[in-house]
């Protein structure tokens, strides 16, 4: 009997829509409600479209939508993330299958529905495997940077929508901006009108905070302005007609020359698909106060993409401007996912005759209001502020990001914040600390004045973990801070209270700085060694060659032994009665105090 409730509770772990039932009201179910049927009517023209950048039909765009919006909340972490088509990802499917199979034949269309199953067995075997971490390396400047520039890029990607030109969609700014040079002079007046009037109205009712979702109505009032005064007869691109019906269930044709083919573009898109869900997630839990689980992610996303493989859909992902309006209809759980795909259920059944009406510059007037949310300047300003180097790597990102692409900026940001990481290990800080007087603490002698140096004594402070990546530049920095004070000091103390690990190349410079020091006749100590710390100098053979007597719990000890030693041998007690009184004295400031 306990084991099958160890197994029932073992399942039940792997879903997580338990925690959003727990507390549900009815108001929170309202909110929901609201944003999920916000996003599910802008849904459907938009994964349409998508669809067609793809090199697919139309209504496959639907069809992808579905099943990824129901299946989210059962395994999700985010509240805010609005799952489907996603336009990075059709320009990197055109691109990849594009180059095996003729855009919108059978064995094209065969050939995008197996990726989406690939690309979704990568993404869960990430996920058993624990590769979620790996986002870990996803910096929040490079969040910053690439959202904010992704933001822009969908921004002017809605722009030809918004003046009424048909416009190939890309991820690479300045073929967007050029594109929309190129044919400016052929904007449609009544389009300009319509998509200008949809965002000054967004901005109203902005302003009024009307219980209503903002965006619905928008778009009930655009699509009723398009029917009754017949603008399609005006140039103005509308929806248009959408293929009624559900999807077969079948499964993916499989082939290994298939497999082959389809492999480097699966893993380009299951591992832009999880940066992509992961940093939306992180950015929306960060502004709302919650969590997200990485792995979790990944096994939601991928689960998503394997059950949409069956059902005839593309790989669908976490859409940037789908998620910031269901953000903005105040969504509360991911529940709102389930009421989107019930738009896309009931369109696919009965409602298709409803969006040949809603003009696209509506859509695109809702999708450049919302991206605009993503583009972050008070966090950049934060980041220039706070540590200039983060705000550099954020800016850089963002321009990387815009002049080369999406997916390349992602990588290019990461690729800076590893190195700047792998820098900053390699040249951490390293301190010479001072006597506090009053007291048995040592300071760092650059940030308080009143610290002294003990006489003959260096005391040194690591600010890092002692490894491979900086044990040259530590050796070379103890023994060069010894050889300027060779004649000035006796004996040198490491406070490796903040010492977390030592490897073996820490190791190998440690013993190099003990036989150097030495050599000068410069006694080695250190001091405050963690446990683990401990064990491996002692596996290491430094322990007998430091000796016991020159290993201590704190600087202060190590102080007091040097100092007792010297005093031995020298019959001077001067250096010790001094140190003495000024752990006992007052400091100045205290005699009021």
């Amino acid at each position: 009997m306990n084991m099958l409730k160890a197994k029932i509770r073992n399942v039940a772990d792997i879903f997580t829509f338990g925690k959003w039932l727990k507390g549900y009201s009815f108001p929170m179910l309202a909110r929901d409600l609201q944003a999920g049927l916000t996003v599910g009517v802008m849904l459907v023209p938009q994964c349409m479209a998508y669809a067609v950048i793809a090199g697919m039909p139309p209504v496959y765009g639907l069809y992808a939508s579905l099943i990824p919006l129901l299946v989210y909340p059962l395994f999700g972490t985010s509240r805010h993330l609005a799952l489907g088509v996603v336009a990075l990802d059709m320009i990197i499917i055109f691109e990849g299958v594009g180059k095996i199979a003729v855009p919108g034949t059978p064995e094209y269309i065969s050939l995008v529905i197996l990726l989406a199953l690939l690309a979704g067995l990568l993404q869960v075997i990430m996920s058993w495997a624990k590769l979620g971490f790996l986002v870990n390396y996803l910096s929040r400047p490079v969040i910053v940077g690439f959202t904010s520039a992704a933001a822009v890029i969908i921004v002017f990607g809605q722009a030809g929508s918004l003046l009424g030109l048909s416009l190939e969609r890309s991820s690479y700014l300045a073929g967007t901006i050029g594109e929309l040079a190129g044919g400016i002079g052929m904007a449609n007046t009544a389009s300009i009108i319509i998509g200008s009037g949809s965002i000054a109205l967004i901005l109203i009712f902005k302003l009024w905070k009307p219980v209503f979702p903002v965006a619905l109505a928008v778009i009930v009032i655009g699509t009723l302005a398009c029917f009754l005064l017949e603008l399609p007869s005006h140039g103005v691109e509308t929806a248009g007609y959408i293929p009624s019906g559900l999807p077969s269930i079948q499964f993916p044709p499989v082939s290994m020359t298939a497999l082959r083919q389809l492999f480097s573009t699966a893993v380009t898109l299951a591992l832009v698909q999880f940066m992509t869900v992961v940093s939306l997630g992180r950015t929306y839990a960060a502004r709302h106060r919650y969590s997200i689980d990485s792995n979790r992610e990944l096994f939601a996303l991928g689960v998503s993409n394997i059950l949409n493989s069956f059902l005839r859909g593309m790989p669908a992902s976490a859409s940037f401007s789908r998620s910031a309006v269901n953000e903005q209809a105040d969504s509360r759980t991911p529940f709102s996912n389930i009421f989107a795909g019930f738009i896309v259920f009931i369109t696919l059944l009965l409602l298709t005759p409803v969006f040949e009406y809603l003009p696209t510059a509506v859509l695109a007037a809702i999708v450049i209001t919302a991206a605009v949310n993503l583009i972050d300047i008070g966090s950049l300003k934060w980041l220039l502020r706070t540590k200039r180097r983060d705000g550099l790597i954020a800016l850089f990102t963002f321009a990387i990001t815009l002049l080369i692409g999406i997916q390349e900026g992602i990588l290019i940001g990461i690729s800076v914040s590893l190195l700047a990481l792998l820098y900053r290990e390699s040249h951490p800080n390293v301190a010479e600390l001072g006597h506090l007087l009053g007291t048995r603490s040592f300071k760092d002698l650059k940030r308080f004045a009143e610290a002294d140096k003990i006489e003959r004594i260096m005391i040194l402070r690591i600010d890092a973990s002692f490894s491979f990546t900086n044990a040259e530049f530590f050796k070379d920095y103890i023994l060069r801070k010894s050889l300027s004070q060779n004649e000035e000091i006796e004996a040198v103390i490491i406070d490796g209270s903040t010492i977390n690990d030592l490897d073996t190349t820490a190791l190998e410079a440690l013993r190099l700085v003990i036989e150097t020091l030495k050599k000068w006749n410069v006694e080695f100590h250190i001091s405050g060694l963690k446990g683990p710390v401990r064990d491996v100098i002692k596996k290491a053979g430094l322990y007998e060659m430091i000796g016991e007597e020159k290993i201590s719990r704190s600087p202060h000890q190590a102080v007091i032994n040097i100092l007792s030693r010297w005093e031995k041998e020298t019959e001077d007690r001067q250096c010790l009665d001094r140190y003495h009184r000024r752990t006992e004295c007052e400091p100045p400031g205290n005699q009021h105090r």
